[in-house]
């Protein structure tokens, strides 16, 4: 083996015997240098689950052992296996190859929705990779059920590191890091590399050495405080600190304070002399304009090919934003390796089964398509997963279209029980892609406890959301399509073909006897002009941002079938009264543009009258769990209505009609109303409201019948 680079080990076979062979295998490296995913772990031995391998990110081991056999979860690897340094192995401890497309995977679990079960996963992505590592010299198969011995592995020592730096590619970085703070403001600095050549440490050690010199305040970002842990370690170790935490340190009279990206630009006071923001790819470009725009003095680092979010893609969506505010901003590119020797194989083998290193085709070879030009159809995935240049093409242009595409997102891709993966080509290659899920057909009964709170599947986003949040729950019945991600090359955008795409995919829900088409994104003008010259309309916005995107969600739908229209227009009526209270309320950070369009999209509510769907809705808000922002409009009719009617006013406890009159009708913070009420917060304002509005139910079921409510009310919500 080449020195410094690393090796991978296949053990394959008894799922009992692995974890015992591979402690044997390892005897001769210390507990403290292994690091265990899944399975069990030999006694002082670092071990997490794959669902919190990321906790370990920044650490440093020489050995890994991630056992497949507990699920191969592709995220999981993808973040640990960089914590192997130079000379160590990777351990797989697994089925052999031959059977791992029929492997029952239990981390099959994350992309099954209802009906399906672990059985009904085709095993693409598990093929793919057998037959990519069969194939990978560098790969070390050892068949435990036939081998006589076990490899006996060891690690050289590590090589001395005079410098805090370990390559030329790291000094300069953090000399270019120090250059931003200590020259001319709005001149930004971006940093990037593949993972593993040390760009979180050279933030981390240009800020110790900022903070040694003079008192300052650094402030560091990224998508999850995991992201920057390598960072402040590298801080830490540097300083002479006063105080140390993942979170913050505080040394010489300077501070390094981690915050998230929407709490930063949320806080408009908050200040640094400079800010470091790590895995700006996973980071959407919203947020990063309003960090370029905040701080004067920012630096923004991240991966090119890494399991979240894509360097490539982070330079398109971002470098406009740079040059138009910035134009002295700089770019620095860190290429040589800081924990292996360049050409490592483990690299490379982690990289191809994972796609992260996949790429879109190149401009010169499209720049001729056209909406009509282009041949549109869903795909086999059987032989996409077996067809490396089409798979590549058609990742890579996801992960460039989409900031957050994980190697998860391949897994679902190829396996998704109900997904179907349609493509745009001309010539053979890719120039739009677009995923979409068959969702709905729920039971009658499974719909009602999904409305009333009792009940959540996964997938499914938008029957549930018609259920549980517009009070719909005979909308979870029908059954229709969800467009999950749609992609259009850079090089031929706004030539018609994602639109033609969308029609054509929409052409074939409704040819199949689907009831609905819709999707569901985060909420921009352009996007939701763009949704609804394909016939969308908006029925749900999310009542607060999400901190991925840092937007409003925002769910369409176009009806198919006449079921299907009678049923959203009852939702647009719910949606028409809700809107212009979300945005008096929860919403009220709603950018005034797209706010303009979703008003002027929304049809007029006069009077305050209450139909069936509004009682049952307040019915299920007294006495289940509905929510205080979906039940929203019909609590405002319904406070407006009660509160001028001195009879009913009596008979609510004062309490209740202080939570109505402050909460409902004047939109005053839960704090606020708490306070006003005495008592500890947003929870117990809610169970004022419930009690409340459940006394007025209770009033009008007894009063004289059609001038009190215009619908017989049965406690469980039936009519």
């Amino acid at each position: 083996m080449t020195a410094g680079h690393r090796r991978v080990w296949l053990l394959a076979g008894d799922p009992h015997r692995a974890p015992e062979a591979a402690a044997q295998a390892l005897s001769g490296i210390p507990n403290e240098r292994q690091l265990w995913v899944g399975g069990e772990a030999p006694p002082g031995v670092t071990r997490v689950d794959a669902g919190r391998a990321r906790t370990v990110l920044g650490a440093d081991f020489d050995a890994l052992v991630f056992n497949l056999w507990d699920g191969f979860d592709p995220d999981a690897l993808g973040a640990v296996a960089g914590t192997v340094r130079g000379g160590g192995h990777l351990l797989l401890l697994g089925p052999r190859l031959a059977d791992w497309p029929e492997f029952d995977d239990p981390d099959a679990e994350r992309i099954l929705v209802s009906p399906y079960r672990r059985r009904d996963i085709a095993g693409r992505f598990l093929a793919r990779a057998a037959r990519l590592t069969t194939a990978d010299p560098a790969v070390e198969v050892v068949d435990l059920d036939a081998a006589d011995t076990l490899p006996d592995l060891t690690v050289p020592p590590a090589p001395a590191v005079a410098d805090p730096w370990r390559t030329d590619d790291q000094r300069a970085a953090v000399e270019a890091i120090a250059a931003v703070r200590q020259g001319p403001a709005h001149r930004p600095l971006v940093l990037v590399s593949d993972r593993g050549r040390g760009k979180s440490s050279a933030l981390g050690l240009a800020a110790a050495a900022l903070m040694a010199e003079r008192p300052l305040d650094i402030l560091v970002t990224a998508p999850r405080i995991d992201a920057a842990a390598n960072a402040f370690a590298r801080a830490a170790e540097t300083l002479d600190t006063e105080h140390a935490s993942r979170t913050r340190i505080e040394a010489a009279g300077s501070s390094m304070q981690f915050v998230a990206p929407d709490a930063l630009l949320e806080d408009e006071d908050r200040r640094a002399d400079l800010l470091l923001v790590d895995e700006a790819a996973a980071i959407p470009v919203p947020l990063l304009t309003g960090l370029l725009k905040r701080f004067p003095r920012a630096v923004f680092a991240t991966t090119v090919h890494g399991y979240e979010g894509t360097g490539r893609g982070f330079a398109v969506r971002f470098r406009a934003v740079l040059d138009r505010e910035t134009p002295q901003w700089r770019e620095l590119h860190l290429t040589t390796p800081v924990r292996w020797a360049a050409g490592d194989p483990t690299e490379a083998w982690v990289a191809r089964v994972l796609a992260l290193d996949a790429e879109p085709v190149a401009d010169e070879r499209i720049l001729g398509a056209d909406a009509e030009g282009v041949t549109i159809e869903p795909l086999d995935r059987d032989a996409l997963a077996n067809d490396d240049q089409l798979l590549d093409e058609l990742f890579g242009l996801l992960v460039l279209a989409h900031y957050r595409t994980r190697p998860y997102d391949l897994k679902h891709l190829l396996d998704g029980p109900n997904i179907t993966v349609w493509v745009a080509r001309l010539n053979g290659h890719v120039v739009g892609t677009a995923l979409s899920a068959r969702e709905g057909g729920l039971d009658k009964d499974i719909a009602s406890a999904v409305f009333r709170g009792h009940r959540r599947l996964r997938g499914h986003l938008i029957p549930q959301s018609l259920a549980a949040h517009l009070g719909l729950p005979e909308a979870a019945t029908l059954t229709g399509e969800r467009v999950l991600r749609i992609a259009v090359h850079p090089a031929v955008q706004g030539r018609g073909i994602g639109s033609r795409i969308l029609n054509i995919l929409r052409d074939t829900a409704q040819e199949q006897g689907l009831a609905w088409f819709g999707t569901s994104f985060g909420a921009t003008h352009d996007l939701f002009r763009f949704w609804s010259r394909l016939g969308m309309r908006p029925l749900r916005l999310g009542v607060t941002r999400e901190a991925a995107s840092g937007t409003h969600s925002l769910m369409m739908v176009a009806p198919l079938s006449g079921r299907a229209r009678m049923i959203m227009s009852r939702a647009e009526r719910h949606v028409a009264r809700q809107l212009p209270l979300l945005l008096a309320d929860a919403a009220h950070d709603l950018e005034p543009e797209l706010a303009t369009a979703l008003l002027g999209a929304t049809p007029p509510v006069e009077g305050l009258a209450l139909d069936a769907d509004d009682w049952r809705l307040l019915d299920a808000f007294a006495h289940e769990q509905f929510g205080f922002d979906d039940a929203l409009g019909a609590l405002h009719a319904l406070a407006l209505r009660a509160l001028g009617d001195a009879d009913l006013t009596q008979c609510l406890h004062p309490q209740e009609r202080l939570a109505l009159v402050e909460r409902v009708i004047e939109h005053r913070s839960w704090g606020a109303v708490a306070e006003a009420l005495a008592v500890p917060g947003r929870r117990d304002v809610i169970g004022r409201l419930r009690e409340a509005v459940g006394r007025l139910i209770a009033q009008y079921r007894a009063g004289d019948g059609a001038d009190r409510c215009s619908v017989d009310v049965d406690h469980d919500g039936e009519y």
